[in-house]
């Protein structure tokens, strides 16, 4: 970080003069002196600093301070790049890599066991525009180049070229310091859309290979000369321009474009990876000679293509092979333009990709046949011509107020609604109402995306609040009138997210398969059913460990009852990026999985900032898929499930009863008469809902209560006050009552033999860390409430106390230095944008603004909050 903070010093003083870095300084060491002994004089040092600078300046010094945020994040993201690199060159496999994964399965439980987990392996990771990203899309950029740039001094360039590298950041930082932080207007979701192209072009269209021929040469040798011994396992979704739960932006129109928008990508990716396989693949039939299946596939192509056909014949004669994936790179821009010649289907230009292979290992080429080309499938294999499975969201209650005006008196009864499905509609008069059009518009879109695209492109429905089997069938119903021959495929997948509906879930589906509709549907979908499981809202209604506690019970219980059923489920994991919303390490949380509902299959939305921090890098996002994939493999042997199951009969039913405990403490704060002032006031809570990071609402109906604000928003403010209180308010109380009944051995034992425990604290040990009541105490005095102040912080120092003596640490993230580091490193920084924030805080609450300065304080109110967000690397 020394060069690049060298090179923001240089910029501030261009920009600023000498005296906007010594202001910088200035507060930056008095915020350092104060974490180093935090003294009230010293508090009080700070505080004297940051009320001697006038309003526009100090928004000037945090300016500074959250492009300081942004650099280092670069600057560690490179250091792990590097890292990553130097435990790659060791003899040992490294920790959480696909070989080390492979090699333990082998040793532990043989061949047959790995391969019956690989032939039913199924990652899904799907990407949401929850508003959890603060960053404008320029800074996005901007950072990306300075990342680049950072790349290529790595690779200890000569001397005229490191000058030439120092040069460019020095103009790109310049550029960063000079873009505007803040979006004048809120993006649109084909803006989301665009955004999220950013990712697949630059990181995981090319990752996706480097993936899967991780795990293949982990499987033996001579990767590249053989056929793998796995299938293509990753599938990408997306919710952005599909999630329309409460948000009125995203219409049928949207999602239609949003599919056009995706398709034009991949197709123009397939395009041209394709032409690049061709141009290299120069073999004769001199040497190479093509099968009789290529020959007659080759003519095929030529009457479908007659002038692409004889060019190729004129410049590349006697070179079959090449000549078929020349003209297939011609067919995949027909099917972009929708010209003569377009592929009917995704599956259709594999089967032209496998004829390719199959003749090139005939012909005693195997290497040729399963090196680039075989990289090439995998690509056409895991992303289609759609890139991403758009998945809709609608609210139940939506659904149900639709049924009630199409069908008065059935949108509560699900047999009804599943002969309406199974049937069809009898004729009815047109559709007024704008809610029931769009709807029904939705589903005709879906229809027509699948149409072009094939159903993998759009078919799974999510029904978010799904609290009866009615509710399970309503899209099925709703899609037989929108689409009356019954061609859509829709797959409805149930979100449970309330603690009743978790307890609920098996007798709900067991309601809802024992209709003859839905019996026939599953049946047709090869026994194979998608249930969602919901962590934000779960955890904003029952707090950080009842939730969890919750979703990992619900999780057993579906997994027993498919088993029971004999159906193919797969669990679909929507967690945020924050611990308070089941955010952290993916690994981790996949092997804390209940025993049993793993099983070789893994879906999980990636929020917001996750999916920029996960995969703006190559090599970062490789290591990632890597440990998801290794997770998921380990969690799904039977040893691995054993394990899992051990824990649960020894000590789920002490956890049960301290969820409990936990619920009831958080509740009782959360209800607290005037607990919701003081949320409004404590925290820029209503700033936030002004920062104009999504598309989507922050709240999902009009009105200022707790209630209607969604869970993002919600951790999102508790984060920027430094109170964190989402992460782990309740688990003291917890602790407490499971020493008091089983004793803190008990307690110990199951957080070094239950995964799922171990993984609770860890992710609590994170959110403390980052909490620092010290600073909260700044936000909640503005409260108005001394009393919940005092409680909070009280709490606070139990939890933090408890936690350490079950884990037997001396300090949070004892156990992970390098995580510690960063954040001990870090909060002196956030401290002084935290004391900015609360000052800004302060003079908005006072009322004595006038409207023009408080709009302008707001303004500066937004910087500090990009900024801590940068310095927490979280938002919600």
């Amino acid at each position: 970080m020394g060069l690049l903070g060298e090179l923001l010093g240089r910029v501030l003083i261009e920009a600023g003069g000498a005296e906007l870095l010594e202001d910088v300084e200035r507060l930056r060491r008095a915020t350092i002196a104060l974490r180093e002994r935090p003294t009230e004089s010293r508090r009080r040092a700070v505080t004297r600093i940051v009320a001697a600078l006038d309003v526009d300046r100090a928004a000037l010094v945090a300016r500074a301070f959250a492009v300081y945020f942004h650099l280092v994040n670069l600057a560690e993201q490179r250091h792990r790049v590097r890292r990553l690199r130097e435990l790659g060159r060791g003899v040992e496999p490294v920790p959480d890599s696909l070989e080390a994964a492979v090699g333990s399965i082998r040793a532990r439980e043989g061949d047959e066991v790995l391969a019956d987990v690989l032939a039913h392996l199924e990652i899904t990771l799907v990407l949401t525009a929850h508003p959890t990203e603060a960053r404008r899309r320029a800074v996005a950029e901007c950072l990306r180049r300075i990342g680049g740039l950072l790349g290529r001094l790595d690779a200890d360039p000569p001397r005229a070229e490191r000058e030439a590298i120092r040069r460019r950041l020095l103009e790109e930082i310049t550029i960063l310091w000079r873009t505007d932080q803040i979006r004048r207007r809120r993006p649109s979701p084909l803006d989301e859309v665009r955004t999220a192209m950013a990712v697949f072009d630059e990181t995981l269209f090319r990752l996706v290979p480097s993936a899967y021929r991780e795990l293949d040469r982990a499987l033996g040798p001579d990767s590249g000369a053989r056929p793998p011994a796995f299938g293509a396992f990753l599938r990408w979704g997306s919710w952005i321009g599909a999630d329309r739960d409460g948000n009125p932006a995203v219409t049928a129109r949207v999602t239609r474009e949003a599919m056009a928008v995706q398709a034009e990508h991949v197709l123009r990716g397939l395009e041209a990876a394709t032409r690049r396989v061709a141009g290299a693949l120069s073999v004769s039939t001199r040497f190479t000679p093509a099968t009789n299946e290529l020959e007659a596939s080759l003519l095929a192509d030529e009457r479908a293509l007659p002038e692409a056909a004889e060019a190729l014949r004129r410049r590349i004669p006697h070179q079959p092979h090449r000549a078929k994936l020349s003209l297939a790179a011609e067919r995949l821009r027909a099917t972009r333009l929708r010209a003569p010649g377009a592929y009917s289907s995704a599956e259709a230009f594999v089967r032209d990709l496998r004829l390719v292979q199959e003749s090139l290992a005939r012909a005693g080429a195997a290497r040729l046949a399963y090196g680039e080309l075989q990289d090439l499938r995998w690509q056409a294999e895991t992303f289609g011509f759609h890139l991403a499975s758009l998945e809709v969201r609608q609210h139940a209650a939506v659904h149900r107020r639709v049924l009630e005006r199409l069908a008065p008196g059935a949108a509560a009864s699900a047999l009804e609604l599943d002969r309406l499905a199974r049937d069809g509609w009898p004729p009815s008069a047109p559709v007024e109402d704008q809610e029931t059009r769009e709807v029904l518009a939705t589903l005709q879109a879906m229809e027509e995306l699948q149409g072009r695209f094939g159903p993998e492109a759009c078919r799974r429905y999510v029904v978010s609040f799904t609290g009866s089997a009615a509710d399970v069938v309503a899209p099925l119903a709703l899609a037989r009138l929108a689409v009356p021959d019954g061609r859509l495929e829709l797959d409805p997948v149930p979100l449970f997210e309330s603690k009743r509906h978790l307890r609920a879930a098996p007798a709900l589906l067991d309601e809802a398969l024992a209709l003859p509709g839905m019996r026939a549907w599953l049946e047709r979908r090869g026994r194979r059913l998608e249930v969602m499981l919901g962590y934000s809202d779960s955890a904003k209604e029952m707090g950080f460990l009842a939730a969890n506690v919750a979703l990992h019970h619900a999780q057993a219980d579906l997994a027993a009852w498919a088993r029971r059923e004999g159906i193919a489920l797969t669990l679909f994991h929507g967690r945020g990026g924050a611990t308070g919303r089941g955010g952290g390490p993916t690994n981790r949380a996949i092997l804390a999985q209940a025993a049993g509902s793993v099983a070789g299959r893994f879906k999980v939305t990636e929020q917001g900032e996750v999916v920029f921090a996960r995969y703006g890098d190559p090599e970062i996002a490789a290591r990632h898929l890597e440990q998801v994939t290794s997770a998921v493999l380990l969690a799904s042997t039977p040893q691995g499930e054993a394990a899992a199951r051990a824990g649960e009969e020894r000590f789920a039913g002490l956890l049960h009863e301290m969820a409990d405990v936990s619920e009831a403490a958080y509740r009782a704060l959360v209800q607290s008469e005037g607990f919701a002032e003081l949320f409004r006031r404590a925290t820029p809570i209503g700033e936030i809902e002004a920062l104009r990071v999504g598309s989507r609402p922050a709240r999902r109906a009009s009105g200022r209560d707790l209630a209607s604000l969604r869970a993002i928003p919600w951790v999102f403010a508790w984060t920027q006050s430094r109170v964190v209180l989402p992460g782990w308010f309740g688990l003291g109380p917890a602790l407490e009552a499971g020493i008091r009944r089983a004793g803190l051995s008990e307690l110990r034992a199951m957080h070094e033999g239950w995964p799922f425990f171990r993984s609770l604290l860890e992710n609590a040990e994170l959110s403390l860390a980052m909490a620092d009541l010290g600073i909260g105490r700044l936000y909640l005095d503005l409260g108005g409430r001394p009393d919940l102040a005092v409680r909070i912080a009280d709490e606070h120092r139990r939890t933090l106390d408890l936690v350490l003596e079950v884990t037997g640490h001396d300090r949070l993230l004892a156990d992970r230095p390098v995580l510690r580091r960063a954040v001990e490193l870090r909060n002196p920084y956030v401290d002084a944008l935290s004391f900015l924030q609360a000052r800004y805080l302060a003079d908005l609450r006072s009322g004595r603004l006038a409207p023009e300065q408080a709009e302008r304080v707001a303004r500066h109110v937004l910087v500090t909050v990009n900024g801590i967000a940068a310095g927490l690397q979280t938002t919600g």
